[in-house]
């Protein structure tokens, strides 16, 4: 028998016991509960147990820990939702009833080899393909956009701590693509000869992004900490060796992972083919749809029509010229379109109102719908002049509106053409 291997069946302590039966019971019902499309063809399935929790999440909430919130609100664009705080509670709450009658009912047990090599095999593939997700829309530069129109006109003082991050990080593709290359890495928990060096790499990108998201009041807290975790605990086994080594500087070498024994040749080629199938298929589906998705979302998706920022030059309102006043909330600023079907428009005052938009190039023809409850509509007919002039006239209600729009050169902005130097003689902080 070799040392690896007698190495294995040594007893565990009763604090290893403890520890594993408590994270065997809550790692599978986080990534079960929260698969964040980290498994691919299997994400349908996994939504199967909202049904039953979007109804007994806040029935637990209610009754058993006695916390009220807006039950109306699951996970949505944020994943720090109050219903993912007590679905989080309830995990912890079924992890540890569950470790102590297990720690009862199996106490004579040595040792958990083979269920701890299924654990982390779930936890690596969790990991890896969770952060190859994430990894490959920031290449594709799909997570973090350019700065758009909007944020472009919007005063500075004005952004969130979550859009003055996004629109940092978005600012710069080469960032992005560094950002995603070392999340992409993670593949490398994939396998077993490289598990160490992949769980390092995967702590340093998760830590990072734990960090951006604590920081900049990022909601998706809770899963960055969650794999922050998830990569300590694939390496927590290393840490003894990995001081002696960094630290004391002692020659160390790592165990090899302890892996069961294929009783069958077929069985061994079976499930590696299988494993490198479904790795493959995941990645191939991934980069593909998100290539498809950046034709349509992304910087190099087309542009829609009237495209950009249009600054107010005159406005006529009921057959009367408008000064421009800072405190009028009639008078337009500017109009902002950057989403195809949308437009924005900005008052003297800085107030902001919303509106979908259809254009009849045929007819010339504009149509403005407000997105507020007064559902404000304007029929208008619409001018371009030479390369940066748009005139808009027509009808709100039985209101006459006329305006006359100059054309913003997005390049005007210092943010945009301030471009990469080599040589700063002084530092062009702004």
């Amino acid at each position: 028998m070799s040392e690896n291997a007698l190495k294995t069946n040594m007893p565990w302590n009763i604090y290893k016991k403890i520890s594993f039966r408590f994270f065997f019971i809550l790692l599978p019902l986080f990534i079960l509960l929260n698969n964040n499309g980290a498994f691919t063809f299997l994400s349908g399935l996994l939504q199967l147990s909202n049904l039953v929790l979007h109804d007994f999440i806040p029935w637990f909430s209610k009754h058993i820990i006695q916390y009220h919130y807006d039950f109306s609100i699951y996970t949505n664009g944020s994943g720090d939702t109050s219903y993912d705080w007590v679905l989080l509670v309830f995990l912890l709450f079924v992890s540890v009833i569950g470790c102590i009658i297990w720690s009862v009912l199996d106490r004579k047990r040595k040792s958990y080899n083979a269920a701890y090599y299924w654990l982390v095999v779930l936890v690596r593939f969790y990991l890896a393909f969770t952060l190859i997700f994430y990894g490959l829309i920031k290449v594709i530069k799909l997570q973090f956009p350019d700065p758009s129109l909007m944020r472009l006109v919007q005063p500075f003082g004005d952004a969130s701590p979550m859009g003055l991050a996004w629109t940092f990080l978005g600012f710069s593709k080469g960032y992005n693509v560094f950002m995603g290359i070392v999340e992409v890495s993670s593949i490398l928990l994939l396998f077993r000869r490289t598990v160490v060096v992949g769980a390092f790499l995967s702590l340093a990108a998760t830590a990072h992004v734990m960090s951006m998201n604590y920081f900049f009041d990022v909601p998706v807290k809770l899963l960055s900490t969650a794999l922050v975790v998830m990569s300590v605990f694939i390496l927590a086994p290393h840490f003894l060796k990995l001081y002696r080594f960094f630290i004391k500087y002692e020659n160390q070498q790592l165990e090899k992972m302890y892996r069961p024994a294929f009783k069958k040749r077929w069985m061994y080629i079976g499930a590696y083919s299988l494993k490198y199938l479904y790795i493959t298929a995941s990645v191939v589906f991934l980069l593909y749809s998100f290539i498809e998705q950046a034709k349509i979302y992304g910087s190099a998706a087309p542009k829609p029509f009237l495209y950009g920022i249009y600054n107010v030059e005159s406005m006529r309102f009921k057959g009367e010229t408008l000064a421009p006043i800072t405190t009028d909330s009639t008078r337009w600023k500017q109009m902002i379109i950057n989403y195809e079907g949308y437009a924005k428009v900005k008052k003297m005052n800085d107030s902001i109102a919303n509106f979908t938009t259809v254009f009849n190039q045929k007819k010339k023809e504009l149509i403005l719908k407000s997105t507020a409850k007064d559902s404000l509509k304007y029929v208008l007919n619409y001018n371009i002049i030479g390369k940066d002039r748009l005139v808009i006239s027509g009808l709100t209600a039985k209101d006459s509106i006329a305006v006359s729009f100059k054309k913003k050169d997005i390049k005007d902005f210092r943010l945009i053409n301030r471009g990469f130097h080599w040589v700063s003689e002084h530092p062009y902080n702004r």
